[in-house]
């Protein structure tokens, strides 16, 4: 016959039992719990691509040749300004005029005595031609004649210096019209109507034939990566602007230890003397190991990527980076050939994070 448990003893086993299974349907619980609360990231490999090798750099726009004009006489008056700023103008056609009166005056008083003294020397010619005909038959003595010759060349002297005045005084007369030295683009007017100007003060400035120019300062180690005829692609306003490298500095500044390059924008489109633009320098072709830069998570001034590790958690690494080009970003260290890193869901992610990896468009979406 067996023998029958006390009650007490029943009731404290099936208690034992229950706890037991309650246990077990709170840790499948709990381990439900901890996979629907991973966060669901995508994935994307290191791979080696190729990429052009370039150099970013800061620089202004700057006209290429900027001429400060003047005038070169003093104590004038401006009586003519027809241009503006922003206006194209013409070799030869006039900017600006001071008052000429006097300087008309003083042109036409050295036109006159130029007339004079071409009479005199003509008369001083035709009396010397008879003198020597007269010579010739003894009529007059030698020391006339050498008198009448003097007075000739006398005559001559004199047409000549004023002739030189008649030029002094045209050349004042054309001092007072400003005109312009070459096709360009008025680019700075410091001078109004009415007002007395010093010769050798700037007037007005030109930018020779519209032509404007990029220039960007490098430290010595970029400088010798960059070469005359070297591409240089310049973004500004939703368009990219293409210059080509005209000169680079033989050497560096003492100080800086940097130096400068030259680039020549035939086609400046919106770019403006002054702007200041960040360039992109083509030096050649290359290979990069490179992933989706939506993988880099700057943080603390540093660059981080996340990769996950066998216990499905986040694990973050320090990278170096290169140049940024059609979404995809050069790794200079901190990565090799084949790593997988996260892509989205990358920027919410800490060291140590449980996280779910599932395609790129859900966790997207997620």
């Amino acid at each position: 016959m067996r023998a029958r448990l006390p009650r007490s003893s029943f009731l404290l086993l099936i208690a034992v039992l229950l706890s037991a299974c309650g246990g077990k349907d709170d840790a499948a619980a709990t381990a439900a719990a901890a996979t629907s609360s991973a966060l669901p990231v995508s994935l994307a490999t290191a791979q080696q691509q190729p990429m052009a090798r370039t150099v970013l750099v800061s620089g202004p726009v700057t006209a290429f040749e900027e001429m400060q004009l003047g005038v070169e006489i003093s104590g004038q008056r401006v009586t003519a300004l027809p241009v503006e700023v922003g206006q194209w103008v013409k070799q030869g056609q006039l900017l600006l005029q001071l008052d000429h009166r006097t300087l008309d005056s003083e042109l036409a008083q050295a036109d006159a005595s130029l007339r004079q003294a071409q009479a005199s020397q003509e008369l001083a010619r035709l009396n010397y031609q008879r003198s020597e005909k007269l010579a010739a038959q003894q009529l007059i003595s030698a020391s006339s004649l050498d008198e009448l010759r003097a007075a000739r060349i006398n005559a001559e002297a004199q047409t000549a210096t004023a002739r030189a005045a008649r030029d002094a005084a045209k050349l004042r007369r054309d001092f007072a019209d400003l005109r312009a030295p070459a096709d360009g683009l008025i680019s700075k007017r410091l001078v109004q109507p009415g007002q007395v100007v010093s010769a050798g003060t700037e007037l007005l400035r030109l930018i020779r034939d519209g032509r404007l120019e990029w220039r960007a300062e490098l430290p010595e180690n970029q400088l010798a990566d960059v070469a005359v005829g070297n591409t240089v692609q310049l973004p500004y306003g939703g368009q990219v602007i293409a210059g080509r490298i005209r000169a680079v500095t033989p050497g560096v500044d003492a100080q800086t230890r940097t130096g400068t390059l030259y680039a020549d924008l035939p086609a400046p489109g919106p770019l403006k003397p002054g702007i200041y633009v960040e360039g992109r320098i083509v030096t050649g072709d290359g290979q990069a190991l490179t992933i989706p830069s939506a993988a880099i998570v700057q943080r603390d001034g540093h660059s981080y990527v996340f990769s996950v590790n066998d216990k499905q958690q986040a694990t973050r690494h320090r990278v170096s980076t290169g140049q940024a080009v059609q979404g995809r970003t050069a790794i200079l260290a901190g990565l090799k050939a084949g790593d997988k890193v996260v892509v989205d869901g990358a920027g919410f992610l800490g060291e140590g994070d449980r996280v779910r990896v599932v395609a790129a468009a859900k966790a997207a979406a997620r």
